[in-house]
């Protein structure tokens, strides 16, 4: 594979100002955590992202996207009380999300639409701090908890604003609504800097003039106001209160800008205890949901975690001590946020550099902590290969860049000229979209003639064309007339089939539409959109959800992934729930039909795609001799155990060419059918490639409903170790299909693997033979070394358990407890001592390392997979060949093996961090052609591609805070 690193394409990601997970903490709870946790996290740059931790994979479910000018300063989630439907039955609350962000209004999301739903009124200045109160357990209701008509008022809103006004807002009823103003603002107008609920009566903020108040939200009371008192000498004299927390049994927990932690009395209001453990603003504190620790993290980029001393009992004072403290972020840290349930116990941080960091809260320091990637989980650029085009986008902007190959490959590409010989790439367009809000979606055709652009309010489609007038490599782009009906609505996902022949347009809503593009016979330039015809999802039934879980609503049928087969028959979506519905396109293209612009727009207007009914195959709408039905086999499809991230047709070579009868195989026009169409299904390849969140893989026959044979013979447990471990989640895949050789390239922001899916992987009692066959080379050494990495001293694999972050760290790297090293002294001289490791694993011997690869050979497995001998895709021998040419700078080494002694795979970890990777020239690969820039001795050549890489050295962030005792200036 020829690889292009390109650093240019611009992507700056944003800061993170606000975190927020959807349940409160449990500790008492089994598992990790219920299945609707999710955690919300807000940029600068007005998006808001939504992570599923699932179980501590920690997957980015989805992205709802900002505007010009916005931002997200402050996050909450809520659950509506409980409901009973018809029958009697309890139907859990609905979870719901606010936010804020330097302006007057307080916006709640809705998930499955991925936009606003609605905004409140009546907060005077700018929001500049939010707080929930707690939600009411069954054991705490009181009387005036319950409204008129019986129900539960609901969980309020608590908002400070820049005035020094603290605002009540309801959410009672579904809605949004104020409430009353608890504090009007004071002559001296000091903000409101963080506010939270000491208990559901009871409301702490923290004002920018040296005080804390508590206000009692029943009547508006002001019960204590509490002096931090004058500022350090020679720094302000106001102290800014930036964070409040409260501890399960009252206890006040504040950080200020002096970089002192205090502790209060929640009975009586008096300060307690005050810790100088922070050289700069203490921005923010998380406190543990049995009230024993404490974390803060501020402008110095420490992250400090706080212990309470003493053992509790009477007369015995407890006094809060620092514990330990970290640098995991390069910037300043400014939001965190806990989680805490028996098996999970994860703090989030996030700050100016922009990544999200998964920290371990109970066990903080025998466990790794885990970097979240700052880059979107779906990638943000797309390639034209036929004229060598890349595309990209953030925010409001898109750019396309042509990516010139070798010497020989520029001066021989079409319209180019000798210009394009001296130069790697040339900018071609700019776009700027009109408007406030983000991109959502954006797509080029493949033969880079039309660009489409989506925003949550409307859809807009250009031309890209070569200008001819121009003697350098340029771009004319020109906007194209669109029907009203396409124009308005907005879009979440948008993508051209490889043909160019459709446009799939995903709603807000997760209705589906296709259009059908043909060229205006008045000018032979211009594109011309014909008839929506809506697509009508499989109606599933959904499964009860606990009550103390809460309810996404619909949310989880949100459409994420979608994908045309080569020929553009096939259209595939999934959802977050895990389902794939597909359909097909019934007949053979016919130019001579009569075009009807409107004639599935009746049919085209649902609002929702989710649906058991057969309209649409009552009412099938053709143009030009083709139609979209449903997959007759979409109902034996199963449901994923996760959410898909890769959705991939396996291409195929051309297949062979069959006479058709005015666009119709074996059909005649007649005097009452002058055009009829043909009800063939397609013939092409129909195998899709599936990567689900938990990295188990897939491959279905798409028309036949069931496995393909490779994966009848390949189940996920007997994929490589390394590549199930890998934590970072796939962003997508790349195919390099020949008469050799049958490669999926899958990567992730850090990483890239190659399987080759011309072979089978061997089964797991054939691993150690595999390895032990290769003699001493530097890739079993290497091999063995990271299994026996990833194991204690007892054999235990440290990335099974824990608590939501990262692996366990070893006990040999252990900085706590007793020492683990002896000094060992041979001989009267002390120079003849040596240190020896107590807890270092032993060097295994010949067949001691049998145990890193578990047993999980049954005959179940042998049956799917069958016999080696006689099958394209066996294997027969478990010799490997190592070549050292390919091990470079600790890369992972490839590993050669002949056709049929085996699987090849490979991966990398020297690209980082990865925004996307697409191909770029034209697919001759399959033809066996060879490029004039390539020398290959042993076959055809792999696929060219430009891999856009966005490293953080790269962004401009505004310049850290600098103390004492740095040595990394």
């Amino acid at each position: 594979m020829d690889i292009h690193r390109c650093r240019f394409v611009p992507y700056p990601p944003s800061a993170i100002n606000a975190l927020a997970f959807s349940h409160p903490s449990n500790p008492t709870a089994k598992g990790k955590g219920p299945a609707t946790l999710r955690l919300a996290i807000g940029r600068a740059n007005g998006d808001i992202e939504i992570w599923n931790p699932l179980k501590g994979s920690w997957f980015q479910e989805t992205t709802l996207r900002g505007g010009k000018d916005r931002t997200i300063e402050g996050l909450v989630w809520t659950q509506d009380p409980d409901e009973e439907d018809r029958e009697g039955w309890k139907i859990p609350g609905k979870l719901r999300l606010f936010s804020i962000g330097y302006s007057s209004t307080v916006t709640e999301w809705d998930l499955e639409l991925g936009k606003p739903v609605r905004h409140s009124s009546g907060i005077s200045g700018e929001a500049w701090c939010l707080a929930a109160q707690p939600r009411l357990q069954a054991k705490d209701l009181r009387s005036d908890d319950i409204n008129t008509t019986g129900q539960l008022e609901g969980q309020h809103l608590a908002v400070g604003c820049a005035d020094g006004a603290v605002v009540l807002l309801s959410t009672a009823d579904g809605d949004l609504r104020y409430l009353r103003t608890l504090t009007r603002p004071s002559t001296k107008r000091a903000r409101v800097l963080s506010i939270t609920f000491k208990n559901k009566d009871v409301v702490i903020a923290g004002y920018a003039d040296s005080t804390i108040r508590a206000f009692d939200i029943r009547n508006g009371q002001l019960l204590r106001s509490m002096s931090l008192g004058a500022g350090p000498a020679g720094g302000p004299r106001e102290i800014l209160v930036w964070s409040v927390k409260c501890l399960p049994d009252g206890t006040i927990v504040s950080g200020d800008s002096t970089g002192e932690l205090r502790f209060w009395d929640g009975n009586n209001f008096t300060l307690i205890q005050r810790l100088k453990s922070h050289v700069a603003d203490i921005l923010d504190i998380a406190v543990s949901a049995d009230g024993e620790s404490v974390i803060s993290g501020g402008m110095d980029r420490r992250t400090t975690i706080y212990r309470r001393t003493g053992s509790g009992k009477k007369g015995d004072r407890r006094r809060w001590a620092e514990s330990t403290h970290q640098r995991f972020h390069s910037h300043d840290v400014k939001v965190m946020a806990t989680f805490e349930t028996k098996n999970l116990s994860v703090v989030a941080s996030g700050g100016l550099d922009t990544t999200p960091i998964i920290i371990p809260f109970r066990e903080f320091g025998k466990e790794y902590y885990r970097t979240l990637s700052s880059l979107p989980q779906s990638p943000q650029v797309q390639s034209a290969p036929a004229k060598r085009l890349l595309m990209s986008w953030w925010d409001r902007e898109v750019s396309i860049w042509r990516i010139y190959g070798s010497p020989n490959s520029r001066r021989d590409s079409e319209g180019l000229g000798n210009e394009a010989s001296d130069r790697t790439r040339r900018l071609l367009a700019r776009i700027v979209v009109k408007g406030e809000e983000n991109i959502t979606s954006a797509s080029i055709s493949a033969n880079g003639s039309l660009l489409a652009i989506s925003t949550i309010s409307e859809i807009k489609l250009f031309r890209l064309r070569q200008r001819k007038t121009d003697s350098a490599d340029a771009l004319r782009v020109s906007k194209v007339e669109v029907p009203q009906r396409f124009h308005k609505g907005g879009a979440k996902l948008i993508a051209f089939s490889p043909n160019v022949n459709w446009l799939v347009v995903v709603g807000t809503g997760n209705s589906i539409q296709t259009f059908r593009m043909i060229k205006d016979q008045a000018s032979k330039d211009e594109v011309r959109l014909l008839s929506a015809v809506g697509m009508k999802r499989i109606h599933r039934e959904r499964v009860k959800q606990t009550l103390q879980h809460g309810s996404l609503g619909n949310y989880d049928r949100s459409i994420i992934r979608l994908a045309f087969s080569e020929d553009s028959r096939i259209l595939v979506v999934g959802d977050l729930s895990g389902y794939i519905d597909s359909w097909v396109l019934e007949g053979h293209e016919d130019l001579t039909q009569d075009i009807d612009d409107d004639a599935g727009d009746a049919k085209s207007s649902s609002s929702s795609s989710d649906d058991g009914s057969d309209d649409e195959e009552k009412h099938q709408t053709v143009i030009l001799g083709q139609h979209w039905i449903r997959n007759p086999a979409a109902t034996l499809l199963p449901k994923l155990p996760s959410a898909p991230l890769v959705l991939s047709f396996r291409p195929s070579a051309p297949s062979s060419f069959i006479p058709i009868v005015n666009g119709n195989t074996a059909v005649h026009p007649t005097r009452h059918n002058p055009h009829p169409h043909s009800h063939d299904l397609p013939a092409g390849e129909d195998r899709l490639f599936v990567l689900t969140c938990e990295h188990h893989i897939y491959e279905f026959e798409i028309l036949r409903g069931s496995l393909s044979e490779w994966s009848r013979r390949n189940p996920t447990q007997i994929l490589p170790a390394e590549f199930r471990e890998v934590r970072d989640r796939s962003m997508g895949c790349l195919w390099d299909v020949n008469k050799e050789r049958q490669r999926v390239w899958l990567y992730g922001s850090g990483w890239l693997w190659m399987f080759d899916l011309a072979k089978d992987f061997p089964p797991l009692h054939k691993v150690n033979e595999i390895i032990r066959t290769s003699g001493g080379s530097d890739v079993s050494k290497n091999n063995r070394k990271r299994k026996l990495e990833s194991s204690d001293s007892n054999g235990e694999d440290l990335r099974k358990h824990d608590s939501g972050a990262g692996s366990k760290v070893p006990e040999s790297e252990l900085k706590t407890g007793i020492g683990r090293k002896i000094r060992r002294t041979m001989g009267p001289e002390s120079t003849e001592s040596q240190w020896t490791l107590l807890d270092a694993p032993s060097s295994p011997e010949s067949g001691e390392d049998d145990e890193a690869f578990p047993n999980t050979w049954s005959a179940v497995t042998g049956l799917r997979r069958g016999p080696a001998e006689g099958k394209p895709n066996g294997h027969a021998g478990s010799a490997v060949e190592v070549d050292d040419e390919h091990v470079t700078d600790g890369d992972a080494a490839m590993v050669v093996r002949k056709a049929d002694e085996g699987p090849g795979w490979w991966s990398t970890y020297k690209y980082r961090p990865i925004l996307g990777i697409v191909p770029i020239g034209a697919a001759d690969q399959a033809d066996g052609q060879v490029s004039r820039s390539h020398n290959h001795e042993d076959g055809p050549p792999g696929i060219e591609v430009a891999l856009v890489e966005r490293p953080m050295w790269d962004v401009d962030l505004p310049p850290r805070y600098y103390g004492d005792q740095e040595w990394d200036k």
